[in-house]
């Protein structure tokens, strides 16, 4: 089942690559929630996308963002990717239960083992505001993401 907006996300708890435990309903009434699932870290279009967003970090922060990035990868890649790329937001690992988090946002895409790039704004309330779902190989537009948290 498709998550469309007006739709309450779902909650999930993922371990992020510091190995802490991250819980989407802590940001409930705190901060809007730019959630994005990517297929694989090291890759091409993956750490371009990532890579953007680490250099434009205050354009959400300035929003009372938070940016959780997931992906399939264990929390022992997401960390070492995180390292490399010098990325300082939650990078959450969807491993185990293998996609659960990415299934319960229907990004999961079952023939080849990872999440779609499916992006949900939830805003304080814990609603999905605005998404997108891009194929494996179409990087995502980060304007689009601040013209969404901007219509909050």
């Amino acid at each position: 089942m498709a998550i469309e907006v007006g739709d309450k996300a779902p909650d999930f708890e993922l371990r992020d690559n510091h190995g802490a435990t991250v819980k989407l309903s802590d940001f409930q009434g705190a901060k809007n929630v730019v959630l994005l699932f990517y297929p694989f870290a090291f890759t091409g279009v993956c750490t371009g996308e990532l890579c953007e967003l680490r250099d434009n970090l205050p354009r959400f922060s300035d929003r009372d963002t938070q940016v959780l990035a997931v992906s399939n990868d264990s929390i022992h890649t997401l960390r070492v990717f995180a390292e490399q790329e010098g990325l300082e937001y939650p990078l959450l690992s969807d491993f185990w239960p293998h996609g659960e988090v990415s299934r319960a946002y229907d990004v999961f895409a079952e023939d080849k083992g990872c999440a779609v790039r499916g992006t949900f704004v939830i805003d304080k309330e814990g609603v999905v505001r605005w998404t997108v779902v891009n194929a494996l190989p179409d990087a995502r537009d980060l304007d689009a993401y601040v013209r969404a948290l901007d219509a909050l």
